[in-house]
């Protein structure tokens, strides 16, 4: 980012959203009974039952095989894969949507529309034809597959395939969750700090990134629960390697289909505590955000 950049001026539209007006409820008191009757119903038959029914029959033939099935090698394997496959996508994707943000909400340029719509190619594209889309350029058949082999180069079977895969499918979380914000809050604040003598990165770090920091942790939350359970692309790209190129997912089904059934509930298990922790951080940013917008505004 150099320094001494000039922001495109654009007209200030807030600095923060306006606060919430939580109208009052006018539904009869049955109504509202039934509705949220109706919403726990919902949330007790397709949420909290299946997640029941996961740890229980890990625990069906008791810890000792439940912790077995966690230690053997390739499950071993699958986790430190899974956990190495988030570790480079998430960094990835969150420096890429922190500068597909700034681009977008901060400057005007040609090109801005088509931007927009490639972000969001990924929530309309199937992961398993992404997974192919990667085969078919990368793999010995592909594009540039001979090339690649000729260079000793592997990457369709192998873990840079799985991890190109999930940076596809990843990919718009962290963009599509900093631009609103960022377009919420104008450029009164960066332009401001380059009248006062800041440079481009002294702004960025002192003005833009604290005023995202809870939406940018969001999106990075969100990036992490889906690259730690993507199946569909990985699957395509993978080879189901066990040991090797099994991600947590595909060693589920891998012992699903060999009728391993407790062994796979309970990296299942494993995985949903994982998606569960993720979940419980997102609770506690947005309580975070709501506790801080609620003092800001009063």
């Amino acid at each position: 980012m150099a320094d001494g950049f000039a922001l495109a001026r654009r007209p200030d539209r807030g600095m923060s959203a306006p606060p919430r007006v939580r109208l009052p409820l006018s539904e009869p008191a049955l109504m509202r009974g039934a509705m949220l009757a109706l919403a726990l119903a919902f949330l007790g038959v397709f949420l909290v039952l299946p997640l029941t029914v996961v740890f229980a029959e890990a625990f069906s033939q008791g810890a000792r095989v439940y912790f077995a099935a966690l230690t053997e090698p390739e499950a071993i394997a699958a986790i430190r894969l899974t956990v190495l496959t988030a570790a480079i996508c998430v960094p990835l994707n969150t420096a890429f949507g922190l500068a597909a943000a700034w681009s977008i909400t901060k400057f005007e340029f040609p090109g801005k529309s088509l931007l927009l719509t490639l972000i969001d190619l990924p929530f309309s594209v199937s992961p398993v034809v992404a997974g192919l889309v990667y085969v078919l350029l990368f793999g010995l058949q592909g594009l540039f597959g001979t090339w690649l082999v000729e260079h000793g180069i592997k990457i369709i079977f192998a873990v840079p395939g799985i991890a190109l895969a999930t940076l596809f499918v990843t990919l718009p979380f962290v963009a599509r969750e900093l631009i609103p914000l960022m377009d919420s809050q104008g450029t009164t604040q960066e332009e401001a700090a380059l009248v006062l003598g800041a440079n481009g990165r002294q702004t960025f770090l002192r003005v833009t990134l604290p005023s995202i920091k809870w939406g940018l942790l969001y999106g990075v939350l969100l990036c992490n629960g889906r690259a730690i359970g993507e199946f569909g692309a990985v699957a395509v790209v993978s080879g189901h390697i066990i040991g090797l190129t099994n991600t947590m997912p595909l060693h589920i089904e891998v012992l699903y289909n060999d009728y391993a059934f407790a062994a796979s509930f309970a990296v299942a298990s494993l995985l949903t505590l994982m998606a569960l922790v993720t979940l419980a951080m997102k609770t506690i940013l947005e309580w975070r955000v709501g506790r801080a917008a609620a003092i800001h505004v009063h």
